[in-house]
């Protein structure tokens, strides 16, 4: 009985050993507990899914070595300092590349990049500042947030009015939000009310800064942060009788709000294209709902093209050791990525390492979700 029991486990550990001759550990630290826990886990779910394809395809060669992957996360819990002490636990354990998802803990740990042991920082958030640092060894996936201000502001000043009322999350990402849309709407002409930002990591009931807001009857409310908790301060405008519109921050996705608040409180808002309504995203969409039992956003989608690139950029620079040579290989593997693979178009990654991916605003109008403009062309 023993020797049956046994048996197929020294298998499985024979099988591994000729599947792979090394195990490279890809680090995570990001929010996994708290208001911004689902945020994060999206984020984490398409490395995972990313890694779980590479592993089964047989992994990557490098060198003439076979190598897999496996995600070793840390919950930061949204906070820069953890992330910070979550860096320097992962570098300890010889950990060459680490993503974070997050503006605050992106710009604390950047400087933490070049000293020794240096590390590939995978940047998942859309600040410009993380590109402005010109840090040797940061790879930022999404576009930057100040594409989005024109015509978000344009669009929604044309339908509504020219009174906006702010009500954004108070992370250093929100705060930064907040200040270049209201910079963007007094240029455009409308006037800005007061700032009724709350922390969405930590509030539970938005009742009370959305009156505030509301008291100086606005046209258009800010909002954003987590999409959940963003949802809940749709749910709070629409019950006090707001009809306006929304400019929502690209980090609140619709296809999440929409699973909390009817579609039809978020008539009137801008915001980010779904990835389901991408074309030629089907397939992953199928996927990752059969896999997470949810809807992938942009987070999954991204970071898991993202896992991928670095993988053939790691083929293609002989080394999953160097994080140098790995930035040097990133837009070879970015042009190289198979369709397969690719889930929003990739055209390369820029000298400053930034990835130059296709992405669609749209408005929801009667319950469904509009394209505003196509083909744009990003910083």
């Amino acid at each position: 009985m023993k020797t049956r029991l046994l048996f197929p486990a020294l298998v499985l550990a024979l099988a591994g050993s000729a599947y792979a001759d090394k195990v490279v550990n890809i680090g995570y630290s990001g929010p996994l507990s708290g208001g911004a826990a689902s945020y994060g886990k999206d984020v984490q779910s398409g490395i995972e899914m990313g890694i779980n394809d590479i592993n089964k395809a047989g992994g990557i060669t490098v060198g003439g070595e076979k190598v897999t992957f496996k995600l070793v996360s840390l919950d930061d819990r949204y906070l820069p300092n953890e992330t910070a002490t979550n860096v320097k636990r992962l570098t300890s354990q010889g950990i060459d590349v680490i993503f974070v998802p997050h503006a605050g803990g992106i710009l604390t740990v950047q400087p933490m990049t070049t000293r020794d042991p240096a590390f590939l920082l995978v940047a998942y958030s859309s600040e410009p500042k993380i590109l402005e640092a010109k840090n040797p060894l940061t790879f930022m996936l999404p576009p930057r947030y100040d594409n989005y201000l024109q015509p978000f502001v344009s669009t929604q000043i044309k339908a509504f009015g020219k009174k906006l009322g702010m009500v954004g999350t108070t992370s250093a990402y929100g705060k930064q939000w907040a200040e270049a849309v209201m910079g963007e709407w007094k240029k455009e002409g409308g006037t800005v009310g007061s700032n009724n930002g709350v922390d969405y990591g930590t509030t539970v009931d938005y009742s009370a800064a959305v009156t505030k807001a509301l008291s100086e009857k606005p046209d258009v409310l800010f909002i954003g942060g987590p999409s959940q908790p963003t949802a809940l301060v749709v749910k709070a405008a629409r019950e006090q009788g707001f009809k306006g519109g929304f400019i929502v921050m690209d980090q609140a996705k619709f296809e999440q709000m929409d699973q909390v608040v009817p579609i039809s409180y978020l008539n009137g808002s801008v915001g980010v294209l779904p990835t389901k309504e991408f074309a030629g995203t089907q397939l992953f969409v199928a996927q990752y709902q059969r896999l997470y039992k949810k809807i992938p956003t942009s987070e999954a989608a991204l970071n898991y093209m993202g896992i991928n690139v670095l993988a053939k950029a790691m083929e293609l620079a002989g080394t999953t050791t160097d994080p140098a040579k790995i930035k040097a290989s990133l837009d070879a593997a970015a042009r190289a990525l198979p369709q397969s693979k690719t889930i929003f178009k990739m055209k390369g990654v820029s000298a400053l390492g930034h990835a130059d991916a296709d992405f669609i605003i749209a408005s929801v109008k009667d319950g469904k979700y509009t394209k505003l403009r196509l083909d744009t062309v990003f910083k």
